[in-house]
């Protein structure tokens, strides 16, 4: 062997010891990846997140699917002549968009369980109606009905435990039912990050459409790799978060709060994001933490 090939064996070798320590820390604990964005409409990055999540199920995680398909849902309306509306970056929600919404979602959840099935690892695709998992409340925008949209009060995860117990991935859409078995739509992030609480996961990580947490967004020079919940709050408070990075980032304090140990905001448009950001020294992107000291940590 030449010794140029025989160095990029040794990378790969260390590039394995390296990821070691990560895979005996998180090994048989939950992580919950929120997918969706941009990730999710390129076929090439879908089947990148499927592969991460995938090999992390195969060295010991227990990986939870939660994804949207917002995208997907505003070209369906579309296609039969109804034009999406919005408020506060809610999907306003009446009956045919709410059927329009369970249809999309569910061809959605199952082409991912398709993918994961297709690398040799058992995935079931359910919604928050199936075993009772996500309980909801309508939801109001600042006081204006917006319809069909759900605000979770209670989760079940029974079902959850069940599949992890016998060895099935979970890929779940995020439907959920109110005290009548109305059918509600609900933001993936919110249910995310309740499912994360739950179950008590050790990680979160949202796949999301920029490169992390800016200080200034127009200013690369302030990303932001770490910072503890404290430190959240006080941009948040500062006024430097805004748009659609704050109900993001308030999900993220809030799952830290209810017992996650760690959060990710990840690029999900950069290939391999989730398996960079989990087993490097360096990451990718921001990670949330429950306090100041583990800010400064490694791992």
């Amino acid at each position: 062997m030449e010794a140029k090939d025989m160095n990029q064996v040794l990378q790969k070798a260390e590039t394995l010891i390296e990821a070691l320590p990560y895979i005996q820390r998180f090994n048989r604990k939950i992580i919950v990846v929120k997918y969706g964005g941009s990730a999710m409409s390129n076929e090439e990055l879908q089947k990148n997140v499927i592969k991460d999540v995938t090999l992390l199920k195969l060295v010991g995680f227990k990986p939870i699917i939660v994804h949207g398909g917002g995208k997907e849902i505003s070209k369906w309306v579309g296609k039969v002549g109804k034009e999406s509306s919005f408020v506060n970056g809610l999907r306003v929600t009446d009956d045919e968009t709410m059927e329009i919404a369970e249809m999309v979602l569910s061809k959605v959840n199952k082409r991912l369980v398709t993918m994961v099935e297709e690398l040799g690892v058992k995935a079931i695709g359910i919604s928050g109606k199936d075993g009772g998992l996500l309980h909801v409340t309508k939801k109001y925008s600042d006081g204006k009905d917006i319809g069909y949209v759900g605000d979770i009060d209670k989760v079940d995860p029974k079902i959850i435990y069940d599949l992890l117990e016998h060895d099935f991935l979970p890929i779940i859409a995020p439907i959920g039912l109110d005290d009548e078995f109305q059918t509600y739509n609900i933001n993936a992030d919110d249910a995310a990050c309740a499912i994360a609480k739950a179950v008590s996961a050790e990680k979160l990580a949202f796949l999301t459409d920029i490169e992390g947490l800016y200080k200034d967004i127009n200013d690369k020079s302030s990303f932001i790799s770490r910072l503890s919940v404290d430190q959240a709050d006080q941009l948040i408070t500062d006024g430097y978060i805004g748009g659609g990075m704050l109900p993001k980032l308030n999900n993220c304090t809030s799952a830290i709060r209810g017992g996650v140990n760690r959060v990710h905001i990840l690029d999900g448009r950069i290939a391999h994001c989730l398996l960079l950001e989990i087993f490097t020294k360096q990451g990718i992107g921001t990670a949330i933490v429950a306090d100041d000291n583990e800010a400064t940590e490694n791992i």
